[in-house]
């Protein structure tokens, strides 16, 4: 877990605590208190699915990035061989016809 998300999540829980405690002890009816915690709970759950939508977004970005690095190197790789295979190809060929003179 990276640190903006421990921070992230840091500041949601201690926000989501203070709130508990500051609705809890305020003078008010208990209707009044539930709607209110809820509200709280509703507005907590928002800012952690937005978080865990921003950091998914953020792994399918990378997934993309390392998939497509590894079809370049995978490409330069065959590509490289190729023309090795190639040019050893053509030295043996060449001692071939030479030792056939």
């Amino acid at each position: 877990m990276n640190d903006s998300l421990k921070t992230l999540l840091a500041f949601i829980s201690g926000a989501a605590a203070g709130a508990a405690i500051g609705i809890l002890l305020a003078p008010e009816k208990g209707a009044e208190t539930r709607r209110k915690l809820l509200e709280r709970a509703k507005d907590m759950s928002d800012g952690l699915t937005d978080a865990a939508k921003e950091k998914y977004d953020e792994f399918l970005e990378w997934k993309d990035t390392m998939i497509d690095g590894a079809e370049e190197t995978v490409k330069s790789t065959v590509n490289n061989g190729m023309h090795s295979a190639g040019q050893t190809y053509n030295k043996v060929e060449n001692k071939v016809k030479n030792a056939q003179l």
